[in-house]
């Protein structure tokens, strides 16, 4: 089958409802929720080309998954949404999960959608219902960057995501509209949670060991300079981790260090198609 209209075998077949490029497409959602009234932003790997357009590396996103965040008041009408454009529903899935997270599969192109619900819960959770206004069409650079930093098991992927939106936006003390990394978001989390803080700070020592050693050419191409030297970003913001005062509750958990698992494991579930 075509995806774009055509013949197959004489017969005549209709165009896509949905775009063969999963970025455009996912950026088409989150403009029709706009226009529906109904807060949508992109997260996951494709946004942070969205957030990063003039980033070339891994520019072929055919078979890449769409993932959104949405407020848990809007999950009917983000449901009503994704149905009406022709998306699938895992009626079982949505009915069991439905309150944290919802799953849907456009048979045009054989992708999947998730859409988180007010928080994301993987090693580590961090909510987000709150603040998906801040930033527009994706999550704010902030929380992006944690889904990244979040991720106990990185691999190379999630790394260069991470830095790729470190070399692209400031660090600063605030979201400044969505057009910064806030250090205050990040620190929050690092300075009240102990486990979040290992798990990031130990991710800023992989990102750093990964750009002295593994980074490949065209790894971070933006067919420009970097406008931030991603090595300067890494030590910028772990002497911001390291100089936030730390709770008591840090301090207690600290005590007991690596010989308690810290984190959770995520547990892949199958969907109906």
């Amino acid at each position: 089958m075509t995806g774009s209209g055509g013949t197959v075998a004489g017969a005549a077949v209709a165009p896509a409802q949905t775009n063969r490029d999963p970025l455009a497409e996912a950026l088409r959602v989150v403009r029709l929720a706009d226009e529906a009234r109904l807060e949508v932003r992109l997260m996951g790997g494709l946004a942070f080309h969205a957030l990063c357009p003039s980033w070339t590396a891994r520019i072929d996103r055919e078979g890449r998954d769409i993932d959104l965040a949405t407020r848990s008041r809007h999950r009917k009408g983000v449901t009503e949404l994704l149905v009406g454009l022709g998306y699938l529903p895992d009626k079982r899935y949505n009915a069991l999960y439905g309150h944290k997270q919802l799953y849907f599969f456009d048979p045009e192109w054989a992708r999947p959608v998730d859409v988180l619900v007010d928080k994301l819960e993987m090693c580590h959770r961090f909510d987000f219902g709150e603040r998906l206004a801040i930033c527009d069409p994706t999550l704010p650079p902030a929380e992006l960057l944690l889904s990244k930093l979040q991720v106990v098991k990185i691999n190379r992927k999630d790394v260069l995501d991470a830095l790729a939106v470190l070399a692209e936006l400031p660090l600063a003390g605030d979201d400044v509209g969505g057009a910064a990394i806030s250090l205050s978001r990040i620190t929050d989390l690092t300075s009240n949670d102990w486990g979040w803080w290992r798990t990031v700070t130990m991710n800023l020592g992989r990102l750093a060991e990964f750009l002295a050693t593994d980074l490949k050419p065209g790894d971070l191409d933006f067919g420009r300079e970097t406008r931030f030297e991603p090595a300067a970003q890494l030590a910028e913001l772990r002497a911001a981790i390291d100089a936030a005062p730390k709770s008591a509750r840090w301090k207690l958990r600290a005590r007991v260090g690596d010989r308690v698992a810290w984190y959770e494991l995520p547990e892949e579930v199958g969907h109906a198609r």
